[in-house]
């Protein structure tokens, strides 16, 4: 093997070689991030790889030494809001974004990843207004890399492009308008040098996009719709659809009643994968609004719905209703997890979506065929998946009736699961899942549309799940089709998932820990006490020194967290779109935060700061 000079050198000269490349041909821009995804050093994008794994090959920090792990260098961010982003690291820089709160919203901070010292920082000019449309918490999950640039979206509807040596401006662009509510909290995501970004605030009626941006001018290359016409959709002869009632003209108009598409959600905010071999990007839309769903008759599509577009034109090649007629703000903008597994004896290339109903999808990404979908929470708000006809199953007794409280729903109207990314792992073939346990009572109410108000017609009160626990981190075997092991915890699990080759899996609580478990067994190895919760995504890169770093970000907030960081009464229990009910006890536990805490291995005597589990 070389040794690790030798190996750092090699790297900085085919960098330096493929970033004079792109510089003399645009066809080059996809390689440069594909390229730094093949080094385990480095995490140059959120999910670290277009398959949305979030797997590191490093392997210093192992399930033996854990116990070892020190804090290293912290780095506060300014704004004591929901920390939901994930660092990025290229080249030895680690690049963070803080949230849309603060003197400085949305700020972008250039630190060396091995020592903490600051190297640039960068401050839009954002609309302050944009705060008071943000549905739930005013967050930012993270930056994207390519070709030089960092890429960073604003609350405000604005995308970035910066400079990623001096932290200069390129471009920017405006993509929404905060009076009809559209903001943006996702990160980026880059592929053949587009930038792809969706939008928020289907909570205000907002109707929702997928837009893609040239990298190099920030110029507009196309934009698909998830409600209206085919036209608006990018819907034309070459989508097919696996199952045949998502096959016809302008459903997304026809699915709906008169012109009720034009304010009805399926907004994006959540994750992109991509294949490379079939070309094809995959994400999920969000509810269709309002939430009252006696107010929109038929399926409204394209709301809740798996999308695979060619990355080049836009153009939809199938699609895969989760939700049809979203009863419950089961949104399906949660990851898709793309793997190649052995199913019945047979090869197959698969996308794993942890659906927010409840059910663990795995589907042929080629086809869009629907192969297992099994709960991997307590459900009774559905019986199932039908898998001949691809449709969930609805419970009749869970239906929402105007003015009526139906009581004991079960999952929430976050999910089973939100947005908050899992990982996996090509060595266990296991996927680590943080997600929530909550149930809730819902009344519909009739709500009228005004452009940026919220346009919701439901009051919802959440609480624990059955057992008393409002959160869980799991691994799952999506051949066996069944978890594996589980680790419950009082409060939901609202931060991302990592896991290495050294079968360590993190993940952090919003009661201030974070915490290593052994991939295979499911058993706490090492976690440490911070100064606030967490709801951001780990990360691992190698420093320059050599040693492997994980990185995550704390400071409670999102949804679930705005009774402990926002002027929310936590006695009110239908507050903050009802998760205050569950989360009365939160302020009790932690409070806002804005810490960048990274760790590495601390010396063979255990002469550190971290702390070994209780036994």
């Amino acid at each position: 093997m070389l040794g690790f000079g030798l190996r750092r050198l090699l790297w900085g000269v085919l960098s330096t070689l493929c970033a004079g490349l792109a510089l003399l041909s645009p066809s080059f821009a996809q390689t440069d991030l594909a390229s730094r995804m093949k080094d385990p050093d480095q995490w140059p994008m959120a999910a670290r790889d277009y398959a949305n794994t979030r797997y590191s090959e490093l392997e210093q920090i192992n399930a033996g030494n854990a116990s070892r792990l020190q804090l290293a260098w912290t780095f506060s961010i300014g704004a004591d809001r929901g920390q939901e982003a994930a660092p990025l690291v290229v080249d030895g820089t680690m690049y963070v974004v803080g949230p849309y709160a603060g003197p400085y919203p949305n700020r972008v901070f250039a630190l060396d990843a091995t020592t903490g010292e600051l190297k640039w920082s960068y401050a839009p000019k954002p609309e302050p207004a944009a705060a008071g449309v943000a549905c739930c918490d005013v967050v930012n999950r993270g930056l994207a890399f390519d070709n030089g640039k960092i890429f960073l979206n604003t609350l405000d509807n604005h995308s970035v492009a910066l400079d990623a040596k001096t932290g200069k401006e390129l471009w920017h662009t405006k993509l929404g308008e905060i009076n009809k509510g559209e903001t943006i909290t996702m990160a980026p995501v880059i592929v053949k040098g587009k930038v792809l970004i969706g939008n928020s605030g289907g909570e205000m009626g907002v109707r929702g996009w997928v837009t893609a941006l040239d990298e190099n001018t920030g110029a507009i290359a196309w934009r698909a719709y998830a409600t209206g016409p085919d036209k608006d959709v990018l819907i034309g002869d070459d989508f097919k659809p696996f199952y045949d009632n998502l096959k016809g003209k302008d459903l997304g108009v026809n699915s709906w009643p008169a012109d009720r598409w034009q304010v009805g959600g399926g907004t994006m905010w959540g994750w992109i994968s991509y294949d490379p071999d079939l070309n094809l990007i995959y994400y999920g839309t969000a509810n269709p609004s309002p939430w009252n769903a006696n107010q929109r008759s038929g399926d409204n599509l394209w709301s809740t719905t798996i999308f695979a577009r060619d990355p080049d034109s836009g153009h939809a090649k199938w699609a895969y209703q989760v939700n049809p007629h979203d009863l419950f703000d089961h949104d399906e903008i949660n990851e898709n997890v793309l793997v190649d597994l052995e199913l019945n004896g047979q090869p197959r290339k698969v996308l794993i979506h942890p659906g927010r109903n409840g059910y663990m999808y795995v589907m042929d990404r080629a086809t869009g065929e629907v192969i297992s979908a099994d709960a991997y929470e307590f459900v009774n708000a559905y019986k199932g998946v039908d898998l001949k006809t691809g449709k969930i199953i609805p419970n009749e007794e869970k239906t929402p009736l105007v003015g009526k409280t139906v009581e004991n729903i079960c999952p929430s109207a976050p999910g089973a699961k939100d947005w908050q990314p899992s990982a996996w792992s090509p060595r266990t073939k296991l996927l680590y899942v943080p997600h929530q346990h909550l149930c809730m009572n819902f009344k519909a109410s009739q709500v009228g549309y005004i452009a940026g108000t919220p346009y919701v017609g439901a009051d919802v009160d959440m609480y624990a799940g059955p057992g008393g626990h409002r959160g869980e981190f799991m691994a799952w075997d999506p051949v066996a089709r069944k978890k594996v092991w589980e680790i419950h915890e009082k409060l939901p699990v609202w931060s991302g998932a990592l896991v290495t080759a050294g079968d360590v899996a993190f993940y952090g609580t919003m009661d201030r820990l974070f915490k290593a478990v052994d991939a295979k067994k499911g058993n706490v190895l090492w976690q440490f006490r911070a100064g606030s919760g967490f709801v951001g995504q780990p990360i691992s890169y190698r420093g320059s020194d050599g040693q492997q770093y994980i990185a995550i970000l704390s400071g409670v907030g999102g949804w679930p967290g705005v009774v402990a960081n926002a002027e929310v009464d936590q006695r009110v229990r239908n507050g903050a779109l009802g998760f205050t009910g569950a989360m009365q006890d939160l302020p009790f536990y932690t409070t806002g935060g804005s810490e960048l805490l990274v760790f590495k291995l601390g010396g063979a005597n255990g002469q550190d700061n971290s702390h070994a589990p209780p036994q």
